[in-house]
This record gives C-alpha cells, structure tokens and sequence, in this order.
C-alpha cells in the first residue's frame, strides 16, 4: 500500500526542485561559498602542510557563528553553533579568537585600512593580523565563542568514543543554545591516520621482540 501511494504521487519536475530547495537549501558560507554546497554535503580540504586548510576551517567556523545583522551592523553570519574536532591536538585557539575579532571589527568599521594580505582571507594567518586597540562588542564576542564548541582526541580510542556519544552531545547542544550544531569539522583526520598507524607498527614489532 505505501508503495502504491508513493508510486501514484504526481510531481512535477518544478515541484520537486521547489521541495528540494527547501529541504536542503545551499550553503552560503565563506570562504567556502565558492561551492555548491548543500546542507548535509560532506567536503574534504586535501593539501600539503602549510596550505591553510586549518585557517580556511576558522574562517567557515567564524561566518557560522557570527550572527547575521547585531546591533545596527551587518556580519553576514548563521548564527549556528559549530563543533570542531581536533585530531592533531595543535589548534590554536586564540587565533579563533584573534580572527574573530577582526572580523567584528571589519564589520563595524572599526578597521578602514587593510593591506592586501589581509583582504585575502583564505590565506590570511593569525599571526599576521594586527594589534588593534579599537573596542569590539564584548558581548557579542563571548556569544559567538559559546557557539564553537572544541574537541580534542588524543588518539583513536577518543575519536571513537567522541563519534559514539556524537548524537547526545549534539542534542544538549541542541537543548543549551536552542540551536543546533550547523557545521562538523574534523580536522587533520589524513595525518591522524598515518600516526595512529605508525604508533601501532611500533608496538607491534615491539611486543615481537
């Protein structure tokens, strides 16, 4: 019987295009805004070491947590919480944080000048911003810092535990922010796997000997 109805359903070519749209709508989230990405779409950032996959995540994590319009000024955010996986146990926090702020800032006019290695924020490192003593919303500030929720694993039985209570960590999420977690990372998952990999060989010749 449920085959039947779901055969004789009579849908368009607009309609479903109309319905699809609405249930996974695209994903307007720079810098990976270039893709036609859509909610639910899994994308992997593949390069050498120092090609700022890491930098481009922050940047993705930042125009989800910044809100869209706060005060008067315009941020262009999603307003939604991010969860961000550390598997290399290096990322460096107060560069988020360093980030953000500039990007606060950049939207309320507090910074008019910027040189060119600044305007391109796809390679834009941490390091190389500048020390600003210009006042940022405060409140603001903290806000979005709740909504980048951090986790680190320091090997793969703590990934594994991580991905088995994903689903209950993700509904408190859910229930303290009343917002659901829009965007998961995972960060540096390649090189996780080469080390996992070379610790257990290690270990192994080792209990052989």
């Amino acid at each position: 019987m449920e085959a039947k109805r779901w055969i004789d359903v009579d849908e368009s070519a607009a309609e479903m295009l109309a319905r699809v749209s609405t249930e996974r709508p695209f994903l307007l989230l720079p810098p990976l805004h270039r893709l036609p990405l859509r909610v639910g779409n899994v994308v992997e950032l593949v390069g050498p070491s120092p090609s700022s996959k890491t930098l481009i995540l922050i940047q993705a994590a930042i125009s989800c947590i910044l809100p869209k319009e706060w005060n008067g000024a315009h941020y262009g955010g999603l307003e939604r919480p991010v969860m961000f996986i550390d598997l290399d146990c290096r990322f460096d926090i107060s560069c988020l944080s360093k980030m953000l702020k500039q990007r606060m800032m950049e939207a309320t006019g507090s910074i008019v000048e910027r040189n060119q290695e600044q305007d391109n924020v796809d390679t834009q490192s941490c390091h190389k911003i500048r020390k600003s003593h210009i006042a940022y919303d405060v409140e603001l500030y903290a806000l979005c810092m709740r909504r980048f929720l951090y986790v680190r694993c320091y090997d793969s039985f703590e990934f594994l535990a991580t991905l088995k209570t994903l689903y209950h960590q993700l509904n408190e999420v859910k229930e303290e922010q009343r917002s659901s977690v829009y965007l998961l990372m995972i960060d540096s998952i390649g090189a996780f796997h080469w080390i996992e990999r070379a610790l257990t060989l290690s270990l192994s010749r080792n209990t052989n000997r």
